[in-house]
């Protein structure tokens, strides 16, 4: 949890560039981040007659955020989806399946389209053929491909006042809970998830970009301190867990503190619609 999704950065940067608030470009440059780059396709033509196939030429980030201006959009929302918890969807079925396969969506309010990043890398392999890209070495290219949602409520997305409520105990519990089970825990593993936290804490001031009430900047914060926790408690030295039922204990432990974080992301995510809507 302490890398932001790029549903997360397009929804941010996008909303910012929909409002007049950031230039084109520097949006394009926040929302690839350190990817190569991101290409939308299945666009719909404003003014293709009904029943038209989208335009399935890729484009860019900034014409394709201003064709969805002109068709009406409003802002964009986020979906962090898992199995089992739908979160930020409203269907229909087959993009949900989409969205739940990635991982992550964004929902084009106002017009009905949401969009779902595949991501594909390239790159050297590391010796002996079979091992993972590194991310430094990775050439990661993005394609966004738009498919119609329903205009709907989206599933199980708090407040701001309720996640920053939901966040504030989840991390009181997971907190004495995995003292308890002396998860944990110190190490080399341990230190450098911190310190990547912290990092990532000092330089992502603005992840939520121009425009984002104060609240949602702080639940956000939140969310990503609970997140860095739940890592830390997941990584490879596995705490103090040293046994099959004390690794099965903090698991259980760190499932609903995980569902609250992502909750919360979301809920901070989509404050800039929500901040519209009650401006009228």
């Amino acid at each position: 949890m302490l890398d932001e999704p790029r549903s997360g950065r397009l929804a941010a940067w996008g909303n910012a560039l929909l409002a007049g608030l950031v230039s084109p470009d520097d949006a394009a440059h926040r929302i690839s981040g350190s990817d190569a780059s991101h290409r939308v396709v299945d666009l719909p033509e404003r003014s293709a007659p009904p029943g038209a196939a989208p335009d399935a030429t890729p484009v860019g980030l900034t014409l394709a955020i201003g064709r969805l201006r002109t068709l009406g959009a409003t802002g964009l929302c986020v979906a962090l989806p898992v199995a089992g918890h739908p979160l930020g969807l409203s269907g229909p079925p087959d993009f949900n399946a989409r969205a739940l396969e990635a991982g992550e969506a964004v929902i084009v309010v106002g017009v009905g389209i949401g969009l779902v990043p595949e991501v594909h890398r390239a790159g050297p392999e590391a010796a002996g053929g079979d091992a993972a890209i590194s991310a430094e070495d990775a050439h990661t290219e993005v394609v966004w491909r738009c498919r119609p949602v329903r205009e709907a409520p989206p599933a199980d997305v708090p407040s701001l006042g309720e996640a920053e409520r939901e966040l504030a105990e989840a991390l009181r519990d997971a907190t004495e809970t995995l003292s308890r089970l002396n998860v944990a825990g110190s190490g080399p593993a341990t230190a450098a998830a911190l310190d990547a936290y912290r990092a990532r804490a000092e330089r992502g001031r603005e992840v939520l970009a121009p425009g984002y009430p104060p609240r949602a900047v702080r639940v956000f914060e939140l969310a990503q301190r609970v997140g860095a926790l739940v890592d830390i408690a997941y990584g490879p030295e596995h705490g103090g867990a040293v046994s099959a039922s004390e690794i099965a204990a903090r698991a259980q432990a760190l499932r609903p503190v995980e569902r609250t974080a992502r909750r919360a992301r979301v809920a901070a995510y989509n404050a800039y619609v929500e901040q519209r809507l009650r401006q009228g």
